[in-house]
Formats: C-alpha cells, sequence, structure tokens
C-alpha cells in the first residue's frame, strides 16, 4: 500500500496530496461513523511506522507522476485510515517535506493532545484540524469508543494547550450525528468550547459516506440549520460540509494504484470511480476484477454506491506474509 494518494478534492483544503502515515485502521478511536469502518487495532501508544525517509521518498515519487498531468497541490496532508498522531516521526516528517514548498497539514481526532511532543509535532503544520464531537464525556464514550486509558479531561485541557500556543490556522470538526450529538444542551456547550479555542474555522459535518455503524444518520435539516446558528451565536467562524466534494480526484495513470491508495482512506461514489477509469485509460473489466477478487468492497449509503478498500483483507495477507 502506498502512503501517499491523491490529490483528492477537499471543501477544507482545495486539492489535497494525502499521506497515509499509519497502517490501516490503527487507531486511539473506533468512532461509530468511521468511514473506513471498524477499527482493527485500538492503540495509544506512539511508535515508529514508516521512516521520513520513507514518506519522502513516495511524496515525491507521486509529485512527480501526478506532475505529468498538470495537477496543482494546495497542501500535503496527514489524513490517514487511523490517527496520525500515533507515528513518532510525525514531526520529523513534517519538517523535511518542506523542502517541496507545500503547505502542510493534519487532521487529528485531537485524543493524544495531552502529550506535549504531540502538540510538538503539531505545532510544525500550517494548517490543523482537532476533532471535537462533543464536550460530554459519556457522549464521547458513545460516538468516539475511546481506548479505557484515554483520559477525556486531559483530551479537553491539551486542546486549551495547544490553542493557546499555536500561530497557524486552526481548525475544529465537529460530526453530527442524529439523537446523539445534536440536542440543544450538546451544541450550546460544543460551541462554547470551540469558541474558547478560538479557532480560525470551525467545520460541521454529517455523514455522507458509509458509518462503521448501520445505526448511524445525520441529523434532519432543521436541525443541521439550527447547529450551524448556534455556532454562528458564539461569533464562531463556522462552515457547513455537509454536500459531495465533487469528482475531482487526480489520476497518475495507474488505476488501481489510483483507486486502492485513494479507497484506503477516501471511499468514492460510482460516478467518481467511472471518471477515474477514464482518467487512467482503464476499463470496467480493471474495476470489476477488483471486486472480484476482494480488493475492493462495494457498499450503498443513502441510495448511493461507494467503493472501499477491503483493508481486513489487506492486513490479514500482510501479517501471513510476515
Amino acid at each position: 500500500m502506498s502512503l501517499v494518494f491523491g490529490p483528492v478534492p477537499s471543501r477544507r483544503l482545495g486539492k489535497s496530496l494525502g499521506i497515509n502515515n499509519i497502517p490501516p485502521k490503527e487507531c486511539t478511536y473506533a468512532c461509530i461513523y468511521c468511514q473506513l469502518g471498524n477499527t482493527l487495532k485500538l492503540e495509544i501508544k506512539r511508535r515508529d511506522f514508516y521512516s521520513t525517509k520513507e514518506i519522502i521518498e513516495e511524496v515525491e515519487n507521486h509529485l512527480k507522476k501526478i506532475d505529468k498531468y498538470g495537477n496543482q497541490i494546495d497542501y500535503l496532508t496527514f489524513v490517514p485510515d487511523g490517527e496520525p498522531t500515533l507515528d513518532l516521526n510525525l514531526g520529523e516528517s513534517i519538517s523535511a517535506l518542506r523542502r517541496f514548498g507545500i503547505k502542510l497539514a493534519v487532521i487529528t481526532n485531537s485524543s493524544l493532545i495531552d502529550d506535549v511532543k504531540v502538540r510538538t509535532n503539531l505545532s510544525k503544520a500550517d494548517w490543523v484540524s482537532l476533532k471535537i464531537d462533543t464536550v460530554d464525556e459519556k457522549t464521547w464514550h458513545e460516538i468516539n469508543r475511546p481506548h479505557g486509558q484515554l483520559n477525556f479531561k486531559s483530551i479537553i485541557n491539551g486542546m486549551e494547550m495547544f490553542s493557546n500556543d499555536f500561530k497557524s490556522f486552526l481548525a475544529t470538526e465537529t460530526m453530527l450525528i442524529k439523537n446523539i450529538n445534536d440536542s440543544d444542551e450538546e451544541l450550546e456547550a460544543t460551541a462554547k468550547f470551540i469558541k474558547s479555542l478560538n479557532p480560525n474555522k470551525s467545520y460541521i459535518s454529517i455523514p455522507t459516506r458509509p458509518p462503521a455503524e448501520n445505526n448511524v444518520f445525520a441529523p434532519d435539516a432543521e436541525i443541521i440549520n439550527k447547529a450551524y446558528h448556534i455556532f454562528q451565536s458564539f461569533d464562531i467562524n463556522v462552515e457547513l460540509i455537509i454536500g459531495y466534494e465533487g469528482n475531482k480526484f487526480s489520476a497518475t495513470g495507474d488505476f488501481k494504484e489510483d483507486i486502492l491508495n485513494i479507497t484506503a482512506v477516501h471511499p468514492m461514489r460510482h460516478d467518481a470511480v467511472v471518471e477515474l477509469l477514464e482518467k487512467d485509460n482503464a476499463g470496467a473489466e480493471d474495476l470489476d476484477f477488483l471486486l472480484e477478487t476482494q480488493q475492493l468492497r462495494k457498499l450503498i449509503y443513502d441510495n448511493k454506491i461507494f467503493y472501499l478498500r477491503n483493508l481486513h483483507k489487506w492486513r490479514k495477507e500482510k501479517e501471513e506474509n510476515l
């Protein structure tokens, strides 16, 4: 599996070249709404996964490939299929990637931010997004299903300390789940805390791709609208991320590599996959082969077809080859 994918279209970051610095689904959380399915390995211990040299080489090679297609990159983004701050080399990798002259972003679930070393690593980035789905500990357990050794109050304090010291672009993201964290009381408490962090931008999102749990649904439109206005009432620069980001996925000329690397982190709608087939000069039989060999999974959500890499199969094969 490549450590680099895309670039993919992002409402937050424009054209984002993703860096997958964590093995499949090793995470500190097992969020009920995760678009990549259930967490395969729940952990909180930071360690080496891939060397900075490996990441630099893969980014450099990928940039050369996509440059042939005239792609412009707005951000190099650490957005793996696990929690990026589990990577001990995160700060070193961010510093080393500066050589490419492209802004660096990290999207974190904030779970390890009470660690001063994690905050130091994140401070090297140009753009950091902190996940804040709730400020109620009971709801946190219900939605995020954290590792048992994580401490909610320490995470809240860590976010406060980071926001006080971070000098670049700070974003927050709140995923709304119907009948779980979308009450007036929940929304007002979350907005109040986010306001205390003084972020440059706060995003409210809803599930738009197949979630890990079947009973996860987006709130009704009037609730989403209410959430937006509650955040605004706290003088927060808020934006909704509730629509489809589009099909502007970039190609390298290798359909199998492109789709497997993208869908390991970012499920793709059927219409986007059709466009990628055309860009890579591939045919429907290439997609059928990946489905028949179970390298890809086909899912239905909100009456739309999505494709997701079969991370369970990939991890099992890797473990068998060790």
